[in-house]
């Protein structure tokens, strides 16, 4: 089914509710206050590309709410406009329309443009706090009088002035069946629009003298090429170092013996010593290879920790507003390899999951834009899974081989950039970003959105693990991959240089990323096989899952071409590290 007749039929077979607005307002929250359906909201613009709907009630009356995704304009230039036009078109029963207290002019000409669809529209004044910390104080009488639609003035993520919305909501979307349905109003000039809405502004806002504070002057210098991209650089070297010193030290201390001393103990004293399994069951469950020993291990002790960190500081950054500030300090760096600076949020949540940085392309203008993006973090970019993974294979040994795969995978990083920019055929158009007050993340949210992250990987990336440890664990015992290690010896010893059983990665990061890593945890590698497997498995093929996405978004062919080029990549970078390398060792 397509994305058009969904949505149609969704609208037609429900009472619907839009919640719309520029992106960064807050809509995820009020979603979440409705429909108790979870949001993760980002302090930046583009959070979310893709509608989320959930159902509620009011007065007695189910509705579905539809959080429609955060536009600046109704004039189609990227797929997030278009999907709102969508919706408009497909006669809603009414609009939650969410202002933006501290970006007024703006929200009030977007406001225009959904107004003029003729739907009941109530308005949330949201960060209301914000604007007073700028010494702006609206009049929120008068703007809704010049809107014609009732106003209310909130702080969403504390809850503050949600009574009287539900209120107001409950007063006129209760209604909604005796309404008489308008035609949609003729299209105003663009440049009328934002006339209209500078004129309202000016009416309705006035200022107090106001010093910024600490957050405010910090905000500011970062966005300044001095200091702001040594505070960026400092800011990014910090992510790192707390993401590797703090999850080895997890992993050292607490998680390594509790899976050596405690789990696995355990299980091997119920297996061998109480039910006496023993030959082949025996090694599948708790051998070498067993489900209940390497299960453990690579899924808690190997990747937890590094993940469980990368996500708090992710979260910080996102919420903080960080994030988009480092986005564009470094466009002048991004453009000269032929991506915009906007791009890098996407890059950068790549280092989380692939699958929803490649779902944020969708508010690239261009499909070129979206497509070398999507590729890059294919080919470059390894998920957090992955990064601990590899932290884990190179950091009992040496930092230094640490410190060189980040250079590597930068340098890597940089050829793909400029290669893919140059062949993939189109153009790229400068992408606007909206600066985000800089804030101390509210801590409800924050740690909401780290549970629903955690969660998420919980469920979507722990299945897939155990089912590549039950692979391995099969293979090992039924002697299969020896056979395969035959097959493909000439690819990993010969030009790999790798020993012969390292096929297991090369099979199981077909399920999983990381697992391509896993197996050579275990193996008694030299400094140069650790560092050419490390190179293999950072460049190694997407999951399945991100095949899935890439598919949906782009098509089969894309994806295949992905897929295959990942591989090669993969193998003839590691292959060639190996050859240089092993002349002068």
């Amino acid at each position: 089914m397509s994305e058009n007749k969904e949505i149609q039929d969704l609208m037609k077979n429900n009472r619907t509710i839009l919640l719309m607005g520029a992106p960064n307002v807050g809509k995820s929250v009020f979603f979440t206050h409705y429909t108790k359906v979870h949001v993760i909201s980002s302090n930046y613009a583009g959070s979310t590309v893709s509608y989320m709907k959930g159902d509620f009630t009011l007065a007695g009356n189910n509705f579905t709410m539809i959080d429609v995704p955060g536009t600046y304009s109704l004039t189609s230039s990227n797929e997030a406009e278009e999907l709102a036009i969508l919706f408009l078109k497909n006669n809603p029963d009414g609009i939650l329309f969410v202002l933006n207290a501290a970006d007024l002019e703006g929200s009030i000409k977007l406001f225009l443009e959904v107004k003029r669809y003729n739907k009941p529209i109530i308005c949330a004044l949201n960060l209301s706090d914000v604007a007073k910390r700028q010494g702006k104080k609206i009049d929120v009488e008068l703007l809704s009088k010049e809107l014609n639609a009732p106003i209310i003035s909130t702080v969403a993520v504390k809850q503050e002035g949600f009574e009287e919305l539900d209120s107001k909501m409950e007063e006129v979307f209760s209604k909604v069946d005796s309404i008489e349905q308008k035609p949609i109003g003729d299209p105003i000039d663009t440049k009328a629009l934002w006339k209209i809405s500078k004129d309202i502004t000016d009416k309705v806002v006035s200022y107090t003298s106001q010093e910024a504070n600490f957050l405010d002057k910090f905000g500011q210098q970062l966005l300044k090429p001095w200091p702001g991209v040594l505070y960026s650089i400092l800011v990014i070297l910090l992510s790192i170092a707390i993401v590797i010193g703090a999850g080895k030290a997890l992993r050292a201390v607490l998680l390594l013996p509790l899976v050596n001393n405690i789990i696995v103990p355990f299980f091997e004293k119920i297996f061998v010593d109480i039910l006496k399994v023993s030959g082949m069951w025996g090694n599948v469950l708790i051998g070498e290879y067993g489900i209940f020993r390497i299960g453990f291990e690579w899924i808690i002790a190997l990747i937890l920790p590094y993940v469980l960190l990368f996500q708090l500081v992710f979260a910080f950054l996102e919420d903080s507003g960080l994030l988009p500030r480092i986005a564009v300090l470094f466009d002048n760096l991004m453009s000269k390899i032929g991506v915009q600076g906007g791009s890098l949020i996407n890059i950068m949540l790549g280092f989380g999951c692939a699958v929803p940085a490649i779902i944020g392309t969708r508010t690239s203008p261009t499909k070129k834009e979206r497509l070398v993006v999507s590729t890059l973090i294919c080919f470059t970019v390894p998920c957090i899974s992955q990064s601990g993974a590899l932290i884990s294979l190179l950091g009992d040994y040496s930092v230094v081989l640490i410190l060189l795969l980040i250079l590597a995978n930068f340098l890597l990083f940089i050829i793909s950039a400029k290669l893919l920019s140059k062949f993939i055929s189109g153009e790229i158009k400068p992408m606007v970003i909206e600066i985000p007050n800089l804030l101390i993340p509210e801590k409800k949210s924050f740690f909401l959105k780290f549970k629903a992250r955690m969660k998420s990987f919980l469920i979507e990336a722990e299945g897939p693990m155990l089912l590549a440890v039950v692979l391995a664990s099969i293979l090992t015992e039924a002697g299969l991959l020896d056979g395969f290690s035959k097959v493909v010896e000439p690819i990993v010893s010969g030009w790999l240089g790798l020993p012969p059983e390292a096929s297991l990665a090369l099979i199981l990061g077909v399920i999983r990323r990381e697992m391509s890593v896993a197996p050579l945890i275990a193996m008694n590698l030299t400094p140069l096989q650790m560092f050419v497997g490390a190179i293999v498995s950072l460049l190694y093929l997407p999951c399945l899952s991100v095949v899935g996405v890439l598919t949906k978004e782009f098509d089969l062919k894309t994806s295949t071409l992905i897929f295959v080029g990942t591989i090669f990549n993969a193998i003839f970078v590691g292959g060639l590290i190996n050859q240089v390398f092993s002349i002068f060792m």
